[in-house]
């Protein structure tokens, strides 16, 4: 609520002090980093921080949601692997690269289950059927050999690897870049049902928080937290090829699968590959699986 999730100041904070005294110390304005400050101000300016939460614990509530902090057993260990990603120089997007300090959750299964032996599986949304059937159909043989599959809940790819799973009676995970009372887009309402009922919707940001452009971006790098990703189709400045950058970086599986070198849904599955000697081409599930079995996750 004082800032947006991952700030890598903020963070470290927390893992000195802990969060009651760091909540203390940033309303008060003691903290060195003058820019934290500045945006701490002005967000407490506009409402009393503490009211606000106790507001979103309610709604929380009201969702049969729950919160998860990294002291419960169903914090999944995998996303405190962010700390190893060195932050960029400009704007929230590249700043903010530390782990959450708490998700919020809705859905009766284990989060920390859920990530134990996941995968992403994200691209375009403008997926071509190619994309689409690609995608479906790895989430589908996936999920019935134990996998759970993660994605961001948007339309084309994300929406397809999320049926796909749901079809095999599988696990899926939507990591949301909003509240978890709104998710978004609207036009997957049915759909987050399905997920709420058989799987997990998840998120960083607290019951009534808008999808904000900057906010796919940040959560993007709770995607790749997974076991491993898999981008399907993407653009090359896509988010999809943001995600499978921030796998190389911690070091998970990485893989693109190949397209028409026509089709510009395909060139940042192409340029990932030509760039990146640690990213794998995969044409089947079964790749996936070996991939991920080589790299012990």
């Amino acid at each position: 609520m004082l800032t947006e999730p991952g700030h890598p100041t903020v963070w470290s904070m927390v893992q000195q002090q802990g969060a009651p005294t760091v909540l203390d110390l940033l309303l008060t304005g003691d903290t060195p980093d003058a820019a934290l400050r500045a945006v701490v101000k002005a967000r407490a300016a506009r409402s009393d921080v503490r009211r606000s939460a106790q507001i979103a614990w309610r709604r929380t509530q009201r969702l049969s949601a729950r919160l998860v902090v990294p002291s419960d057993s169903e914090w999944p260990a995998q996303v405190n692997d962010l700390a190893v990603v060195e932050p960029g120089s400009t704007g929230p997007v590249a700043q903010n690269t530390a782990p959450p300090l708490c998700l919020w959750v809705r859905g009766d299964r284990s989060l920390s289950e859920a990530f134990a032996r996941s995968v992403a599986i994200v691209g375009a949304r403008a997926a071509s059927p190619y994309g689409v059937q690609v995608s479906t159909d790895f989430a589908y043989e996936l999920a019935t050999r134990g996998r759970s599959i993660v994605s961001g809940g948007a339309f084309g790819v994300d929406a397809a690897a999320h049926q796909g799973a749901l079809a095999a009676g599988g696990l899926t995970v939507a990591v949301l870049a909003c509240g978890i009372d709104r998710p978004y887009p609207a036009g997957n309402s049915a759909l987050f049902d399905r997920i709420i009922a058989d799987g997990l919707l998840v998120s960083e940001w607290p019951p009534g928080a808008e999808p904000l452009r900057h906010r796919f971006s940040i959560r993007n790098r709770l995607i790749a937290a997974a076991g491993g990703t898999v981008v399907v189709e993407a653009a090359p400045r896509s988010g999809a090829i943001q995600t499978i950058s921030r796998a190389l970086e911690l070091g998970r599986p990485a893989m693109a699968v190949p397209g028409p070198v026509t089709s510009v849904m395909s060139t940042g599955c192409h340029g990932i590959l030509r760039a990146n000697a640690a990213a794998r081409l995969v044409t089947s599930a079964s790749e996936v699986i070996t991939e991920l079995n080589q790299a012990g996750h």
